[in-house]
């Protein structure tokens, strides 16, 4: 049975809970309908600092998630993973209670009717209301909720992230947050008691706050320790990310709200507080962990690029679908690929653990649309070699090469690098192999015949030669009577029967198993017959147009169960399902093998791939969409 006032009333509502903003909303109609005066409407100011403290938690979690930023100065130097980010969901429950309670004061004191805007003598009441009340009594009542019954009945809960981010902060019962309430509008409340109260007050006070609980809780070291070693009594007067750091990583120290003077009065000051905080500061950049895999990938769309988790972590946790939400957006999106065009270059995207090995996603900062912009080619190829080149430095031992970042008619599948810096350590890795084994072994033992389109492209020859082997009948749509022949040849005598040049869609009106390579059109997709499977290896995946036929995604594998510090979805994969060229990378990474695989798929490799995939703990995943 759950500790009283543990849970939050609104919490059958789940994402529902918005709509009780709607009675602020209502209520700041109805004043302008009535012509009252908005500077007097007390719903207003609730309703924006509300909208302002949103936008506070969220621009410190984007913060913590920009690692292109950040990586050097984390602290816990681990990922937010899906389980800490689906307890953190409703983080800003506490903006809800507060905005509520602030309603409930407003009305039952008049003194809040009519106020100035500005008040100097407001600034200092509330400051020693402050360090004299809410300071010294936070720390009472924190260190009492580290006792046994209040610990493990309410406040286990905040400490139950191991990743320390601003909307961990926000995470607490509803007791915990109540009582944060009280401590909160102690000095707003002080203040307007001894008349020094002002509008200015409310909204300084409170986003201050917040900007301290969101600093205490980001992970991220961004405070100089020169400063107090310049000035050493402010190590008493604020605290850092360090600082609050260790409170969650050993919990019976660092009680303080933000002024770690408490804890030195009460005896509770971790004494490794700043010496740990001058060796993070130091010690950044150096020491640096390198990645044994990395997976280079690129952006797709305007739609997409909003989905990574410096954008918005709890959109990044659930597969990419267009969101119309975020539509009045895409300026900033189109603003971001002209700078990324101009100016950036390849960035760190996400990491993860697997084995005691470090994972890194890269991303080369150019859409889909520019690859097939011919002027652009050179610069794209420019990008994924300084990425290269930059990984063989840093002792990675595998690179793999995400959808256009390989395309043939760029790089030749990765070849051009491979024959250019011949001495490379790092392997450099297409993943199509794995590719061609997640869709061959996504086709049911008893087809007969496939439709195959893109069917001279890298993995459209490794499929048809692998599938004749297996006697199976393949229609090749292709235009190219010699790439025809040229991949016929290559198959045994006795197999080049069940390879069949086909030039038009309507060859295959017959044939229920289709695999797509190359983007087809509604009009194509009408020839194929009831009851259809398009398997497909084409980016980015073709509409889906037909109701009595089904699809499969892109080729995908789900990664070990021990995958760890694993927090956002890989485009339109589920949670931790990713490509089937990003795991083609991590199986060459976690068998050591040493040789590059670039240019044209070996067929014989297929099989081999595939048994260590499995081996190695990741499952196919079968995504059919009816």
């Amino acid at each position: 049975m759950a500790a009283p006032l543990s849970a939050w009333p609104w919490e059958i509502l789940g994402k529902y809970k918005y709509v009780l903003y709607g009675l602020f909303a209502g209520k700041i109609m109805y004043s302008r309908y009535q012509e009252e005066s908005l500077k007097d409407c007390w719903f207003l100011h609730i309703f924006l600092l509300c909208a302002l403290r949103v936008l506070m938690y969220q621009g410190w979690t984007c913060y913590c998630n920009m690692l292109f930023f950040t990586r050097n100065r984390l602290i816990v130097k681990k990922g937010a993973d899906f389980k800490q980010i689906d307890k953190e969901w409703h983080w800003d429950n506490f903006i809800l209670l507060q905005a509520m309670v602030a309603t409930l004061v407003m009305y039952m004191f008049p003194i809040f009717e009519t106020m100035p805007v500005w008040n100097k003598r407001g600034i200092t009441s509330a400051i020693a209301l402050h360090i004299a009340i809410s300071e010294p009594l936070y720390y009472s009542v924190h260190k009492w909720f580290h006792g046994d019954y209040l610990f493990n009945s309410y406040h286990s809960l905040h400490h139950s992230s191991p990743v320390p981010q601003a909307y961990t902060a926000g995470h607490g019962t509803f007791l915990e947050q109540l009582l944060l309430t009280i401590l909160i509008g102690i000095p707003v409340m002080g203040s307007f008691l001894i008349g020094c109260g002002s509008l200015s007050l409310i909204y300084g006070y409170i986003l201050i706050f917040d900007l301290l609980r969101c600093l205490g809780h980001s992970n991220v070291e961004i405070i100089p320790h020169q400063i107090f070693e310049a000035i050493p009594f402010l190590k008493y007067v604020v605290y850092t990310p360090t600082y609050h750091s260790l409170h969650h990583a050993e919990m019976d120290t660092n009680y303080c709200l933000f002024m770690p003077l408490f804890d030195a009065l009460g005896n509770t000051l971790n004494k490794k507080s700043w010496e740990t905080h001058k060796r993070n500061r130091v010690e950044s950049g150096k020491n640096v962990r390198i990645p044994d895999f990395v997976f280079l990938a690129h952006v797709v769309d305007m739609s997409s690029a909003m989905h990574p988790p410096f954008c918005n972590r709890n959109i990044a946790a659930l597969p990419y679908y267009t969101r119309i939400y975020l539509m009045p957006f895409l300026p900033l999106s189109f603003l971001a690929m002209l700078i990324m065009w101009a100016k950036s270059k390849t960035f760190l995207y996400s990491f993860y653990e697997l084995r005691d090995r470090l994972h890194q996603s890269w991303i080369v900062p150019r859409f889909g649309f520019q690859y097939f912009l011919p002027f652009a080619a050179q610069g794209i190829n420019q990008q994924i070699e300084e990425a290269i080149l930059r990984a063989n430095r840093l002792g990675v031992k595998v690179i793999s090469l995400a959808a256009l970042n390989k395309n043939e008619a760029l790089n030749g599948g990765g070849r051009l690098f491979v024959d250019k810096h011949p001495d490379l350590k790092v392997r450099v890795v297409h993943g199509n192999t794995l590719t061609a084994a997640v869709i061959l072994n996504e086709i049911p033992e008893d087809v007969t015949e496939v439709f195959l389109t893109g069917a001279t492209s890298k993995l459209g020859r490794a499929i048809a030669l692998y599938l004749c082997r297996k006697g199976v009948r393949v229609l090749m749509l292709t235009q190219s009577t010699e790439r025809f022949r040229k991949i016929q040849k290559e198959a045994q005598a006795d197999h080049q029967k069940y390879l069949v040049q086909v030039t038009k869609y309507q060859a295959a009106q017959h044939c229920k198993t289709w695999i797509v390579g190359k983007w087809i059109t509604a009009r194509e997709q009408r020839f194929a017959p009831s009851g259809t499977h398009f398997h497909q290896f084409v980016v980015p995946p073709v509409l889906q147009f037909r109701r009595d036929c089904t699809y499969g995604d892109l080729a995908a594998m789900k990664l070990p169960e021990d995958v760890e510090g694993l927090g956002s979805c890989e485009y339109t994969m589920g949670r931790g399902v990713v490509h089937a060229c990003h795991a083609g990378g991590v199986v060459h990474s976690l068998e050591g093998w040493t040789h590059h695989e670039v240019g044209a798929l070996e067929v014989d490799m297929i099989d081999v791939v595939w048994k260590a995939a499995l081996k190695h703990g990741l499952k196919p995943v079968s995504n059919i969409i009816i």
